[in-house]
């Protein structure tokens, strides 16, 4: 039995295994920053290293939202349209979070600048960078610049 054939056979619940474990990460990191709250515990704010995992999952879902949205539209247009603004809604999540990177304090002085004309120094700015400029790319193939500045409805 082929792994194509034992996809087919799986049970509804469980066809997308990995999306549902990644879903069940994030609730879970919610629920932990939740409870030390809760629990009294100070705030600490966000990090560079957390930012950067956190545009690095809203980008795979970005991908992810493309590809679905890709699929769906010639079959049904105006989910197909719902979810190309959802699509758009993903890079505007991204985007600010990228931009919220660059605002956090940098180890190294300047090392925090996004240069698009040269590579950053090393991660975690390399990565997020280079990412970030992957999926700008992919969204101005297919969006207007009015489509991403118009704000959520």
């Amino acid at each position: 039995m082929s792994p194509d054939d034992r996809s087919d056979a799986l049970p509804r619940s469980d066809a997308h295994p990995y999306l549902r474990a990644a879903t069940a990460g994030l609730r879970h990191h919610t629920r932990t920053l939740t409870a030390q709250t809760a629990a009294g515990e100070s705030a600490r704010p966000a990090d560079r290293p957390h930012l950067d995992s956190l545009h690095a999952h809203l980008t795979a879902l970005h991908r992810l939202l493309d590809q679905i949205a890709e699929r769906t539209r010639p079959e049904r247009p105006a989910s197909g349209r719902h979810l190309a603004t959802a699509h758009a809604r993903l890079w505007q999540a991204a985007d600010a979070v990228h931009a919220a990177f660059h605002l956090m304090p940098a180890a190294a002085p300047g090392g925090s600048d996004c240069h698009p004309e040269r590579l950053p120094e090393g991660p975690p700015v390399l990565t997020i960078c280079q990412r970030h400029l992957a999926a700008s790319h992919a969204i101005r193939r297919k969006t207007t610049a009015t489509d991403l500045a118009t704000p959520a409805s």
